[in-house]
């Protein structure tokens, strides 16, 4: 998976760049980590590659295994292979009033057509096996999302964007206000992706996370790329430095 001159200005400033020229690639099977200070541009960055769904997009292109994505909408990003995991699971991940069940198709409804028509008990049971293979804690998939736990709600919505069988997946600070237990659950369903060949972005201010979960890190500072960091090379103190622009 490979971005190259990616360019995006704010929405409501003229003429400021979000992203300026970012370049990077993550390989099959790797996870990438993306550090920077608040303000650094990393959350626009992965918004504005899945689908555009952030800025105003100036320029860059992306392929995968070498072929241009055309990455114009969200839908067209998600029929390329590209998930995206929001920092903001209740206000962008979620539909509080859903059920699990309906939550986990919700981006594929495809998969439980039999026609044209939705078949519920194909949505019932990708719901069951999303449950047992994230270890969703429920005693019905059919409970309201609100009903679970912070970490439980961010298992369902990795649910919904593995059901999408996606190459590339991108995770805005994926353990982000969880329990210790569903921290490490996450942890292990990256690493089973990674060795599944898939792409992981993983954005994330929990330094532990970075250093412990990426095989390079992209330091960003507003709004471009102060270094890429190879496994060698990491260090508190590194990434610290260049994402204060030093």
């Amino acid at each position: 998976f490979e971005v190259s001159d990616w360019c995006v200005e704010d929405p409501n400033v003229p003429g400021r760049m979000v992203c300026r020229n970012s370049c990077f690639n993550v390989r099959a099977g790797e996870v990438v980590g993306f550090a920077g200070l608040m303000g650094a541009g990393r959350t626009e960055l992965m918004r504005s590659i899945f689908g555009h769904n952030y800025g105003l997009f100036k320029g860059g292109k992306v392929k995968l295994r070498g072929q241009e994505l055309d990455l114009s909408s969200v839908s067209a990003a998600i029929k390329a292979g590209i998930a995206y995991v929001p920092e903001d699971r209740k206000n962008l991940g979620l539909n509080l009033l859903d059920s699990i069940r309906t939550t986990i198709v919700s981006a594929n409804l495809k998969a439980i057509l039999t026609g044209k028509l939705l078949d519920f008990n194909k949505e019932l049971q990708a719901a069951k096996k999303s449950r047992a293979d994230l270890l969703i804690k429920t005693s019905s998939v059919d409970a309201g999302v609100t009903t679970l736990s912070g970490g439980n709600q961010q298992k369902v919505v990795l649910g919904k964007w593995m059901f999408t069988e996606p190459e590339v997946l991108i995770l805005d600070e994926p353990t982000r206000g969880i329990d210790v237990g569903a921290r490490h659950e996450i942890y292990q369903m990256m690493i089973d992706l990674t060795e599944q060949g898939k792409s992981i972005l993983m954005v994330s201010s929990d330094m532990e996370e970075l250093l412990g979960m990426s095989e390079r890190i992209v330091v960003l500072y507003d709004g471009h790329q102060a270094g890429i960091l190879s496994k060698n090379e990491f260090s508190q103190e590194t990434i610290l430095t260049l994402a204060s622009g030093l």
